[in-house]
């Protein structure tokens, strides 16, 4: 009898029989406030009426095309919205499955583009598991160890951290920048650089947000040094951090977009954007793939794209991102375990620490193992797994906050 693989983990016992909203229901149809959001995923809510309509409407009429023998309408609908909510000189596009192979296909057009053969990527960046991606992972060693050697070319820099160094933002941010021109100065020169990889708010590395004088300096020695700027927003687009991008937080534009997750409310769609010019430079045949651009999916985003506009997600996300912060914060205010509660818009993270200040993955897993058990689903990031993270749908009420803040809270005191 086949089984699934022993490795895999599950973060939560629930086996899903149907989701609605921000609720997901087991095979007993419990109910289960889902503050994970399929990692993020499931921006729309699980099963938003327009974006069921959508689907089923496309099924029935095709379900794969595949967009470098035929070209079908709902991609070319889905690039000209783009075109209404991707930073300015952004205006082509590539499409593929999953965040991995949009890093990688973002890597493979920068160093084609430069002719350089390196990259540089910070401290606690998750960009996937695949060789590439995988060697440009540093939020864990789970991600990178085991089949090396990794794909060579990869060069690290600080990421401005304030909880990991233990300064404030603007000596980390120093730091930061000190250290990455050491490294051009170093390691890898500018002439030898293809491009910066970077997340405007670590993901798997913590739910660390970076600031707009860091990303000021990338984008200075971006330019001066013709680097590109590669930010990935495969977690935090698509009004995540209550802007659309959340790189707009930060007044950087960057030379390609990494784009996943939200983009399809749960389909599997990923995208890279950047100019005319620079993609203009991708050698031929360098992109393609047999399921990139699904239809079924790109007929998804569209309608993706039409919920939050016409429900005002970004906006949402915003306000309930505040409430919940505020609701989070004052959680962690009764328990000296939680050191920080931080994040932009429904991208919020608590980290966990012992008494001498070590990282704590065990309490933040009980905590969350505990808010499980009484009905929230979240989520643990970190390298030490020491941080729980609270990513709901942009869809969530203020009620529904209320509810998954009181639930953590009668969580963490159990575990404490």
């Amino acid at each position: 009898m086949a089984e699934l693989s022993q490795i895999l983990r599950q973060a939560t016992g629930v086996v899903a029989a149907r989701g609605e909203g921000v609720y997901l229901y087991d095979e007993d149809d419990r109910q289960y406030l889902d503050f994970t959001a399929g990692i993020g995923v499931t921006s729309t809510g699980h099963c938003h009426p327009k974006v069921v309509a959508a689907a089923q409407d496309q099924v029935g009429k095709l379900i794969h095309a595949q967009y470098t023998t035929v070209m079908h309408r709902p991609l070319l609908t889905l690039v000209d919205r783009m075109s209404e909510v991707l930073p300015a000189g952004l205006d082509r596009m590539f499409f593929t499955n999953s965040g991995s192979e949009a890093i990688e296909a973002a890597l493979r057009l920068t160093r084609q583009a430069t002719g350089r053969p390196n990259v540089i990527v910070f401290h606690g960046g998750f960009h996937g598991r695949t060789v590439a991606a995988g060697s440009m992972t540093t939020s864990g060693t789970k991600f990178r160890s085991g089949f090396s050697p990794l794909m060579g070319g990869v060069h690290i820099a600080p990421f401005p951290d304030p909880g990991h160094f233990g300064w404030p933002v603007e000596e980390a941010t120093d730091f930061a920048l000190k250290q990455l021109d050491y490294l051009l100065q170093t390691v890898s020169a500018p002439a030898d650089t293809a491009a910066f990889f970077v997340e405007p708010v670590l993901g798997e590395g913590g739910y660390v947000p970076g600031n707009e004088r860091f990303f000021a300096g990338l984008r200075e020695r971006a330019d001066r040094h013709g680097i590109c700027l590669v930010i990935d927003e495969v977690q935090t687009g698509f009004g995540r951090t209550g802007r659309f991008w959340g790189h707009d937080h930060f007044a950087v534009n960057p030379d390609v977009l990494v784009i996943a997750k939200g983009i399809a409310s749960g389909f599997p769609l990923s995208a890279i954007a950047a100019s005319s010019d620079l993609m203009d430079k991708a050698w031929p045949g360098s992109q393609g793939g047999t399921y990139g651009g699904n239809i079924v999916a790109c007929a998804a985003a569209c309608a993706t794209l039409d919920v939050i506009e016409e429900e005002k997600l970004v906006q949402n996300a915003a306000d309930r991102g505040a409430e919940l912060k505020s609701a989070l914060t004052e959680v962690a205010r009764k328990h000296d375990r939680i050191t920080d509660v931080r994040g932009l818009g429904l991208l919020i993270g608590n980290e966990f620490r012992d008494h001498d200040g070590n990282p704590d993955g065990a309490a933040a897993t009980a905590a969350q193992q505990e808010a499980a058990r009484r009905g929230l689903l979240l989520l643990t990031c970190g390298p030490w797994g020491q941080v729980v993270r609270f990513i709901p749908a942009l869809v969530v009420s203020s009620a529904q906050v209320t509810d998954a803040a009181g639930i953590w809270a009668d969580a963490v005191a159990a575990t404490g």
